[in-house]
Parts: C-alpha cells; structure tokens; sequence
C-alpha cells in the first residue's frame, strides 16, 4: 500500500486554517485562550470521548486496544518524564512529557485513517485513539501538572477531570445494555467537530503571544525527536513482534503503524494553557510537527508497510 503526500493536503490545510482563525482572534480580537482550554478540558473533550465509546459499542477485544495504547503511552511518558527531568527545567520536562506519550490521532490522524482504512479498521483505529486520550488525561495530566504543582495537588487536579467519569459512564451504560437516547446522541454530534476546531485555533492563540525567545531549539528538537523518532520504531517494533507471536490483522497493523506516525497532539498546548506551563514553546513544537507530517507520513509508511508486508 503506497500513501500519495496529497491525500494529507486536505486535512492539513484545514488544520491550519483552525490555526490561523485562532492567532487572528488572540492578535486582534484579544480573545484570552484560557477559558477555553479549561472549556475543552472539562466539557468537550469527556461528551465526545463518551459519545465516542458509546457510538463504538466497546467490546473486550476493543477494550484490549484502547488498554495496551494506554500502557504503551504511559511507559513512554514516564520514560521520557525521567530523562527530560535531568536536562530541562520543570516546566518545559513537563510539556516533554505530556507530549511524549501522545500524538494528534484525532484531528489529525483521524482523516487519514479513513482514507487509508476500511471500516472495520477505522473501529480499531478510534480504539487505539481512545487509549491514547485516556492516557492525557489521567497520567498525562499528572505529569504534566507535576511541573509546577505538588504531587498531592497534581492528583487532586487529576480526580477533577471528568474525563474519567465520562470514561466509567460509557463502560457502565455497556455493561448495564442501556441505550442512550436518540435526541441525546443527536445532541452530542455538535462536540467531536468542536473539539476539533478549538483544540487547533488555541494553538493559534497562543501562537499569537510568541516571541522570538519562546522558540527553544533543545526543547523542540526533542519534541520532535520522540515524536519522529522514538514513536515510528516503536510502532514498528510493536507490529513485527505481534505479527511474529500473536498474528496480527492488516488494519490492525495499519491503524497501530498510524498511530506512531502523527505529528504531536494539539492537546499540549492545551493541558499546557491549563496548568500555565510553557504553552508557548508547546504550541510552536506542535506546529512544526504538523507542518512536517505530510512529507514525513508518506515517508514512513512507505518504508515501514513493505517491513510488515502491507
């Protein structure tokens, strides 16, 4: 399967356009992006998580998915919590790590893997997702929070987030074979393309309150290198090892190998906004990432699905 750099033109001008309302709205609308991470954080982001899993029908085989991207995530957030600790100072360790164990395989990942997926591997794709979005905002959080808070406050700040809840609602509504009603799905629609235009324009926002000193050439270099670096191998070392154990199917291998190839999550700067900590430098890292995506994707899948036989 060969992937042509323009089908990612489209998502990637789109996500730009978000970017550049919001930097016209933080340069002359004055338009504070605080509340609105806090807004994205504490309402949008659980209503579409939970109408998501809801909308999916979670199975134990998804669930597997969505609980081994979580741990994956994790492993490498915390492995990269601990080096980057002894190299920068807290706030910008924090960001490093946040953004290590996640990636934008939503707004970004998530027009691509309908492209590049049938259904059913689209299913699988949202599950793995739905791991990753886990991850940011339990563990990531956490980590992110533990660079300007105590560890007590950090996990206060953690069993505030509802995204935790919306999580355990949408398992019991499952397990319990209850239906959520039509006019309330119906209403939950207007969330999933909300997340997604806000979590870009607030890069945008904060773009709009960059100097030339915010750009830190250590920090973004190592952005990007476990974004472009540590995650692609891992990927791939992750499908080999399971198509050589367990097996493994083509979608399932082509959702995991996508995962590892996004660029960085919009949702740094947004945890970042939240706790206060170098959302400047998040927001710039998370640009250049995205702007590389279209030649670096093509590059990668084009190398890595001949290595699983895709």
């Amino acid at each position: 399967m060969s992937l042509d750099p323009a089908t990612l033109m489209g998502p990637l001008w789109t996500l730009l356009a978000f970017v550049g309302l919001g930097w016209l709205a933080a340069r002359h609308l004055a338009v504070d992006p605080r509340p609105i991470a806090t807004l994205l954080i504490y309402l949008i982001a659980p209503l579409t998580f939970f109408r998501g899993l809801t909308l999916g029908g979670p199975t134990p085989a998804y669930l597997l998915i969505t609980g081994a991207l979580f741990v994956a995530a994790s492993l490498v957030a915390l492995l990269v919590s601990r080096l980057a600790r002894r190299a920068l100072p807290d706030e910008e360790s924090a960001v490093l790590a946040f953004s290590a164990g996640t990636g934008n395989t939503g707004y970004f990942g998530l027009p691509v893997a309908l492209v590049l997926l049938p259904p059913s591997g689209v299913t699988l794709y949202l599950f793995g997702v739905l791991g990753v979005t886990l991850y940011e905002f339990t563990l990531g959080f956490y980590l992110s929070a533990r660079g300007r808070f105590s560890v007590r406050q950090s996990l206060a700040k953690i069993l505030r987030l509802p995204m935790i809840y919306a999580f355990l609602a949408a398992l019991l509504v499952e397990a319990a074979g209850l239906t959520v009603p039509a006019a309330v799905m119906e209403g939950l629609e207007a969330f999933p393309p909300t997340y997604t235009l806000l979590g870009m324009m607030i890069i945008g926002m904060t773009l709009g309150r960059v100097t030339v000193r915010e750009f830190d050439l250590r920090f973004i270099g190592a952005c990007v290198a476990v974004r472009y670096g540590l995650w692609p191998l891992l990927a791939l070392g992750v499908v080999l090892g399971l198509q050589a154990t367990l097996g493994l199917s083509p979608e399932l291998a082509m959702a995991l190998l996508l995962i590892g190839v996004v660029p960085m999550a919009a949702n740094v700067v947004v945890v970042a906004m939240e706790l206060g900590i170098a959302p400047e430098k998040g927001a710039l890292a998370v640009l250049l990432t995205t702007l590389a995506a279209p030649v670096l994707i093509p590059l990668y899948l084009g190398w890595m699905l001949p290595l699983v036989g895709g």
